[in-house]
C-alpha cells in the first residue's frame, strides 16, 4: 500500500521532468552580431522600368529628322592602327609606320630565345608556363607525295580488262593497280566485273543479317546522316 509521502514525491518528480519548451527556452536571447537593416529589392515592375528609363546620350540625340552620321568616339587616344590600310593614300606616312612596326614585331619574335625546357624534343622535367616552340623543319613524310600519272595507253587498258575478266578473284583491283601503277578507282572504271560485284554484295547482305538491333539502328542512322549531308538543315 503506497504512502502519501511516496505519492507526493512521484508527483513532484514527474512535474519537474515534464517541463514545457517555453519554460526551458531562455527568456533573454543574446543580440545578433550584425545590426538589422531594412533592404529593398528590385522585384517590382515599376522599379525595373524606372531603372531602364535612362536619359539619351547627347551625341545620339538627333537634332533633325533627316538621317545623320553619329559620332561618338571612345575615351582613348587615337592610334594609327585603327585606320585600315586600304583607306590610306600611298604617300601617307602611316603606311611606313605600320610596315616598320610589323617588321620590328616579326624580328623580335624570331630573335627571342625559348627556354631549353620548352624546346621541341625536350621532356618537361620542370614546370614551365611557356608552350613548346614549333620548329621550322617539318617531319619526314610518311610516304611519298602522290602525283597523278597519265602513262597508260589503250593496250594497257585492254590488258587490264583481259586480266580482270579471266580471273577476278586473282586479279583484284588492288593487284591490278599495283601492277600498272594506277589507282584502284581507275581500274574499277576501266574493267568492271559484275559477277564479282554481285558476289561481294551477297556476302555483305549475309553479314548484315547477323547484325543485332543496336548495330542495325546505328547503321540506319549513319545512312540517314549521309543522305542529309547535301541538304539544308
Amino acid at each position: 500500500m503506497a504512502s502519501p509521502a511516496r505519492d507526493r514525491f512521484v508527483a513532484h518528480h514527474t512535474m519537474s521532468t515534464c517541463k514545457t519548451v517555453l519554460r526551458i527556452w531562455p527568456k533573454h536571447r543574446p543580440p545578433p552580431p550584425l545590426p538589422l537593416t531594412q533592404r529593398r529589392h528590385e522585384s517590382s515592375t515599376r522599379r525595373h522600368r524606372k531603372l531602364l528609363a535612362l536619359p539619351e546620350a547627347p551625341s545620339y540625340t538627333a537634332d533633325r529628322s533627316a538621317p545623320t552620321l553619329i559620332f561618338n568616339p571612345p575615351s582613348s587616344s587615337p592610334s594609327v592602327f585603327h585606320t585600315p590600310l586600304k583607306f590610306l593614300p600611298k604617300e601617307d606616312k602611316r603606311q611606313q609606320l605600320y610596315a616598320a612596326a610589323q617588321t620590328y614585331a616579326t624580328a623580335a619574335a624570331h630573335s627571342r630565345q625559348a627556354s631549353p625546357v620548352a624546346a621541341p624534343g625536350t621532356p618537361l622535367s620542370s614546370p614551365s608556363l611557356m608552350p613548346p616552340r614549333p620548329s621550322a623543319a617539318l617531319p619526314a613524310p610518311v610516304r611519298e607525295p602522290y602525283e597523278k600519272k597519265y602513262h597508260l595507253t589503250t593496250t594497257d587498258m585492254d590488258e587490264i580488262r583481259r586480266l580482270r575478266n579471266s580471273d577476278p578473284d586473282k586479279w583484284t583491283r588492288v593487284k591490278l593497280a599495283a601492277k600498272f601503277g594506277c589507282s584502284q578507282f581507275f581500274v574499277g572504271l576501266v574493267a568492271k566485273a559484275p559477277e564479282k560485284a554481285a558476289a561481294v554484295a551477297r556476302s555483305h547482305e549475309a553479314a548484315r543479317r547477323k547484325w543485332g538491333t543496336k548495330r542495325r539502328i546505328a547503321r540506319e542512322d549513319r545512312e540517314r546522316r549521309k543522305a542529309l549531308w547535301g541538304r539544308d538543315a
